[in-house]
């Protein structure tokens, strides 16, 4: 009996088609990529305490450091103002960072603010947290430190910033509102996308390897930086700067406006803090790295940034600062030499190359989390059943930044959403409050040191810069939002969706 059914069982397999055999093959792979199988994959826990700090400073000190500090000098017009800049912006990144920590601990998943509004809020706030991430805001971000690399590269060779051809687009009837926009395609474009699927690929076969890979990386850049301070302080730099203004003119509201927009400045270069949040779920024991890597991470960034500034006033007069394209360049012509600066503008090639891993390794997440609950696309969802990434969400970000590089808009696209940015962190660090009141019972490994004053300050800076930003810039703000509750339609299709498969 058992024979006849095996003979059978197989006349049967000879009788089925060819691409029937094939089509349930590729099934059953798609069934294990996309993790229906018994036990479901999940990503493993392969960042330790070097590697988690290593993403915190690693995506903090990127391209920031090198252009910032001559925005920051025309901001704010005199020395104190952009130092107290740096300063506040450390201290209210630390905060942040504390409330993060207690956040990360006792929610380890991946997503971070995504895992945090839904807890806190309910899943719509967290859907539109990652639907700003996924869609426009983190491609847009690796799109845009693609293009700094670039730019660097173009002090090599000139070539790359030359135009292959000029695209001048007009909106009929609207030009006398909205200025014609001139596209410029060069060879930066295509590069910038060699580089976004390069470390698409690292990240792609290993949390490990680009974990290991940002490591090696920071490494270079913080040696690179080093270099430059050091330069700076040790070997003679030239006469005085009598002339620089050390302190304000005089008080007045224009003052407080040229520091709000120097503290902004200076929290876009502090900006990446919260990425390691975003791959909680990879964090090996995240109760007692996580507030290591956190704090420790920008307590350290605020001390190069500071070291950094000051090495620069001193080299440079105030005015070569505030209009230097190039600043680190420029510190270390005027004391070494022309040919030094060659190896300064390759630490910036290294330092953009980090910046652009880590946050290629740590935006991939929250798309993931989100297909994983039915609430996105679901071509994002899957764990590679190798390599135990999420390979998929990390195509489709790889996909969308490398057209944000090719279009040349990404760096507006990135200035939209800084805005809507500080929105979710200040409303992750609320979601801290209300969580403490619901959910007292909540095993939390840290609690947020000097709670609730810390993130108390730190959520009333969020809103102070939030409004800053809305009244000098309020178009962009608008649009910002705009983007942001474009994606309330979907949440509603999906959320239907998955209710009829329930019933």
């Amino acid at each position: 009996m058992v024979a006849e059914r095996a003979a059978a069982k197989a006349a049967a397999g000879r009788r089925t088609p060819n691409w029937a055999r094939d089509w349930a093959r590729l099934v059953d792979r798609e069934f294990v990529w996309r993790g229906m199988s018994e036990k479901r994959l999940e990503l493993v826990r392969g960042l330790g305490p070097w590697a988690s700090a290593a993403i915190v400073v690693g995506t903090m000190i990127g391209t920031g450091i090198f252009l910032k500090p001559a925005e920051m000098a025309r901001e704010g017009h005199s020395i104190s103002i952009v130092f107290a800049a740096w300063i506040v912006g450390a201290v209210l990144s630390i905060f942040g960072a504390l409330s993060y920590a207690e956040l990360g601990a006792a929610i380890p998943e991946a997503g971070g603010e995504y895992a945090y509004l839904r807890r806190g809020f309910g899943p719509v706030w967290g859907f539109l947290f990652g639907w700003m991430h996924s869609i426009v805001g983190r491609p847009a971000s690796a799109a845009s430190i693609a293009a700094g690399m670039m730019r660097f590269l173009s002090f090599f060779l000139p070539a790359v910033a030359a135009p292959i051809f000029t695209v001048h687009i007009a909106i009929p009837g609207l030009t006398g509102w909205i200025k014609p926009y001139e596209f410029a395609f060069t060879w930066a474009q295509p590069l910038a996308v060699f580089w976004l699927v390069l470390m698409t690929g690292v990240n792609y076969l290993g949390v490990r390897l680009g974990g290991g890979v940002q490591v090696f990386l920071t490494a270079i850049k913080l040696v690179s930086i080093a270099i430059v301070i050091g330069v700076a302080f040790v070997l003679p730099s030239g006469g005085a700067h009598a002339g620089d203004p050390v302190w304000p003119v005089a008080a007045s509201a224009g003052l407080f406006s040229a520091f709000l927009a120097a503290l902004a400045a200076a929290l876009w270069a502090y900006d990446g803090w919260e990425d390691l949040n975003l791959v909680g779920s990879e964090v090996k024991d995240p109760q007692r790295n996580f507030p290591r890597a956190l704090v420790g991470g920008v307590s350290f960034v605020a001390l190069v940034y500071l070291l950094f500034n000051a090495a620069c006033f001193k080299v440079l007069p105030f005015a070569s600062v505030a209009n230097s394209p190039h600043v680190a360049s420029d510190v270390v012509q005027q004391v070494v030499g022309h040919g030094a600066a060659t190896w300064v503008t390759l630490a910036m090639l290294i330092s953009a190359l980090g910046s652009m891993n880590s946050s290629i390794l740590s935006g991939a997440r929250v798309p993931y989390a989100m297909a994983r609950d039915g609430i996105f696309f679901k071509i994002a969802d899957g764990i590679h059943p190798k390599y135990r990434t999420p390979a998929r969400a990390l195509i489709f970000q790889g996909v969308l930044a490398s057209v944000l590089a090719l279009s040349g808009t990404f760096e507006e696209l990135t200035n939209l959403f800084i805005f809507a940015g500080w929105i979710f962190y200040g409303l992750a660090v609320v979601a801290l409050f209300r969580l403490r009141r619901t959910e007292p019972e909540m095993a939390r490994p840290y609690r947020c040191w000097g709670y609730p004053w810390v993130p108390g300050a730190f959520v009333v800076g969020a809103l102070a810069l939030t409004l800053n930003l809305w009244l000098e810039r309020p178009g962009r703000s608008t649009i910002g939002l705009l983007l942001i509750l474009a994606g309330l339609p979907f949440y509603r299709w999906w959320t239907r969706k998955a209710a009829d498969a329930r019933t």
